[in-house]
């Protein structure tokens, strides 16, 4: 264990850290950052890094905008803290509430606030059964999501995570989850199988699924337009139109997890956009308020929303919220936040830069590490495998995608290992030189990492 009085030993010595291997950060402490300014950060040390993963998917303008510091300033000189319970609401919650209805790509009605991703998602678990109640349906409460989704660490958030690790030994998933097939063309269609017809026979056992449940018990279907933390997978062409032809024949509600892709990271302002989604529910978080503060948002279409009316005029009350729901500081960072998408054209940015960014990715297609090179916009994933032909993994225990991110960090790129694909998500703003500084350390890494595994054995690569 570290010694000293360094942030490094304080943190060791009190800090409990998130999706982190405890023991090992016992022994080797953490990479302690302590300034950022654009898309780069900086440690204790001075030493500079390309935030390759904007953070955590959600740093999109970078580090050190100015404006969001003054629009925090200026709110918490004026109202520091006020909720919106009990009829009550503050100014810029009734603004960025507009606002946000005002984006988005289908008819939505009301926007309900939250303070991250998961209770974003928590909340819309909790509003279908509330709509499934109100409307007298009381067995329709099952909601599918997928294997390799993402959807946060909350018990109903992380019961519709389709990761293990998020199961294993916290008594994961709860009662009335499941969990259909992942889209991944790359690994899980049948040879020769095209992404059409790799769709269509999702989408047949999504309804076969749909089937087995009673479709009288199956309330939602929550999809992320692209899966992020699953391995940044790109669905299949025709998917999204399959899957909703199938909800729309069983009266199954959408819920589009638009956290990591929301706010123009597809290249357009939504996911849902890009993909052809008509959602019932939208959730949103992260690039709201570009991960200056916290802050979420659970929208909702009419229908959801008459159904909580008579229903809370039934019950007398809507029994839902948090303290910090639209906290006036968090709103005021969100709206400077969407006011700098508009002013700067950010959208318009990313479909400038995209193109050199997944074309520069694509280029080590052909190395013998890479497996598959995947993403839209300013959203990518690079799977590394044992052998390029018969798409084998990597042995887990190898810990291959680890030790990339690791030459990497060395190399001043910090990027997210999600087993053997590696993420890349950097902060929108990057510009054309940014990106190509970013691919030449991500290539070093990967030529490193290579002569690491012929060393070791582990793979026979060039």
């Amino acid at each position: 264990m570290l010694r000293g009085n360094s942030a490094a030993s304080r943190d060791i010595a009190f800090h409990l850290h998130p999706y982190t291997h405890l023991k090992k950060h016992e022994s080797e402490g953490p990479l302690v950052i302590t300034e950022g300014k654009g898309i780069y950060v900086y440690d204790e040390n001075g030493k500079e890094y390309i935030e390759g993963l904007a953070g955590l998917w959600c740093a999109s303008l970078g580090f050190g905008e100015e404006r969001l510091v003054e629009a925090a300033t200026r709110q918490m000189q004026k109202l520091p803290f006020y909720h919106i319970f009990n009829h009550k609401t503050h100014d810029v919650a009734a603004e960025l509430a507009e606002r946000l209805i005002g984006l988005m790509p289908v008819k939505m009605s009301k926007v309900f606030f939250n303070n991250s991703g998961s209770e974003a998602n928590d909340s819309a678990v909790k509003m279908v059964w509330y709509y499934n109640n109100a409307r007298g349906r009381h067995r329709k409460k099952k909601i599918i999501s997928r294997m390799k989704g993402y959807h946060g660490v909350t018990v109903a958030a992380a019961s519709l995570t389709g990761l293990p690790n998020n199961h294993r030994d916290f008594d994961l998933p709860i009662a009335n989850i499941r969990h259909a097939d992942c889209p991944h063309h790359y690994r899980f269609a049948k040879p020769g199988e095209s992404e059409e017809a790799f769709a269509t026979r999702l989408a047949e056992s999504l309804e076969a699924q749909i089937l087995r449940e009673d479709p009288e018990t199956v309330a939602a279907f929550i999809a992320e337009p692209v899966m992020g933390a699953g391995g940044v997978i790109v669905p299949p062409r025709t998917y999204f139109e399959k899957i909703q032809q199938v909800l729309r024949k069983y009266d199954v509600l959408l819920i589009a997890d638009e956290v990591i892709c929301g706010f123009g990271r597809t290249g357009a302002m939504f996911g849902t956009e890009t993909f052809g989604l008509k959602p019932d529910i939208m959730t949103m978080a992260k690039a709201l308020s570009s991960a200056y503060l916290p802050i979420s948002a659970t929208v909702i279409s009419d229908e959801l929303y008459q159904a909580f009316v008579a229903q809370s005029e039934k019950i007398g009350v809507f029994a839902h919220g948090f303290t910090y729901s639209a906290h006036p500081v968090c709103c005021a960072v969100a709206l400077e936040t969407l006011r700098i998408y508009e002013e700067r054209d950010i959208l318009s940015h990313i479909r400038q830069v995209a193109p050199r960014f997944l074309e520069g990715l694509r280029r080590f297609a052909d190395h013998p590490l890479v497996g598959e090179v995947r993403g839209v916009g300013l959203l990518a994933g690079v799977e590394l495998v044992k052998d390029k032909a018969s798409k084998a993994p990597f042995d887990p225990k190898a810990g291959v995608g680890t030790l990339f991110a690791a030459r990497a960090q060395e190399h001043g790129l910090i990027l997210r290992a999600m087993a053997d694909t590696v993420a890349l998500c950097p902060p929108l703003i990057i510009t054309a030189d940014e990106i190509d500084e970013m691919l030449r350390r991500f290539g070093k890494a990967l030529d490193e990492t290579a002569a690491a595994l012929n060393r070791a054995g582990l793979a026979s690569v060039a």
